[in-house]
């Protein structure tokens, strides 16, 4: 600003035609007043030009002073603007003094654009592969019922669950030993990106025991096996087959067909059901080949589509980060939305890190 300041007290130009004519130019957006430099606004009359450490000061002041609200680095130059005060690095400033803020940061909401490109997770056959998750607590169920264990079939859909009263190791050995049989070979419930299987069958569970339970929530329990066998009856929408079907070769027997008799169940013959019953487990790999075409395929296009949404954000070893706090922060609204610093230990992969705490 000094050869402006210059030539509009002085007249002094450079020696050089290019500098003095940039000088002429620029100087007709700017008006001396009392020795202060002013410029010529559009969001007001007179701007006052400020150097490095006042524009510091009024940074600091409007964004997280008495009256600041850490607003966005935008909206906190335009503010400054209005103000009256201006710097030829005004908006670059803010936006730069916004992004090292502190509080902006762990108050900051999370990225609508995924980091990392989808990555399905599909099983080769049958009860190979098992998403398993927990649930609860609900609220207490005879018995002192107050969690449920769910595991899912990532081929079948088929989900086996069992209420708990509480949650240890030792249950959660005997119930995969019960209701898996030892047929269990991965699953990643420390991950909850690459338990999506479990997730997905969760959401389906808790909708439909809610809206039986309506008031009476204390008869979850109750209500599980039901929800579970509607889950078992109804197609899934990757494979278009219902989990019994793929588990069993056959579709169930629903309890309407019992109250209002359907064709399977007026026509019913013994004996020729059995030889269909067989029939059908004859068939039942090629349908199961079919239905895991199927679900290749429209993994497949709902990746393609998802992907065309990813914002890639990567982060080497040695990097410090803040990670999205897990517990408080959706029950206290005023509690960080985010918690640390860490320091990034490991790139496990597939945007996944190993963190560890800055005081180890």
């Amino acid at each position: 600003m000094d050869p402006i300041i210059e030539y509009l007290k002085d007249g002094k130009l450079p020696a050089d035609s290019v500098g003095s004519n940039k000088v002429r130019k620029e100087a007709s957006k700017y008006t001396l007043i009392e020795q202060h430099l002013y410029q010529r606004g559009f969001s007001s009359p007179l701007l006052k030009c400020v150097d490095a450490e006042e524009a510091v000061h009024i940074i600091q002041e409007v964004h997280e002073g008495i009256c600041g609200t850490h607003i966005g680095g935008r909206a906190l130059a335009g503010k400054i603007a209005r103000a009256g005060y201006y710097w030829s690095a005004l908006k670059g400033d803010c936006m730069d003094y916004v992004k090292r803020c502190d509080k902006c940061q762990r108050f900051a909401d999370s990225h609508q654009a995924s980091a990392e490109r989808l990555h399905s997770v599909t099983s080769p056959w049958p009860f190979h592969k098992w998403g398993i998750d927990i649930l609860g607590p609900f609220p207490l169920a005879p018995g002192q019922l107050k969690f449920f264990m769910v595991a899912v079939d990532y081929f079948t859909k088929w989900v086996e669950a069992e209420p708990m009263t509480t949650i240890t190791a030792e249950r959660v050995k005997r119930f995969i030993w019960k209701k898996i049989i030892c047929r269990q070979l991965f699953t990643s419930v420390e991950h909850p990106q690459a338990n999506g299987q479990a997730k997905a069958a969760n959401r389906v569970i808790l909708r439909g025991l809610r809206r039986r339970l309506e008031e009476a929530k204390g008869r979850w329990a109750e209500e599980l096996p039901q929800v579970i066998w509607s889950y078992h009856t109804t197609p899934h929408s990757t494979t278009g087959e219902t989990p019994f079907r793929l588990t069993y070769g056959s579709e169930a027997v629903i309890l309407v067909e019992i109250g209002e008799p359907s064709p399977r169940t007026t026509l019913f013959e013994p004996t020729a059901n059995e030889d269909e019953l067989r029939t059908n487990l004859d068939l039942l790999q090629e349908i199961r080949e079919i239905a895991h075409i199927k679900e290749y395929a429209v993994k497949t296009r709902v990746a393609r589509k998802y992907d065309r949404r990813v914002v890639y954000r990567d982060f080497e070893e040695g990097d410090l980060v803040l990670r999205k706090a897990t517990l408080g922060a959706e029950k206290n609204k005023l509690t960080p939305k985010w918690e640390g610093p860490f320091k990034i230990s490991e790139k496990v992969g597939r945007g996944a890190y190993r963190l560890e705490h800055m005081d180890r």
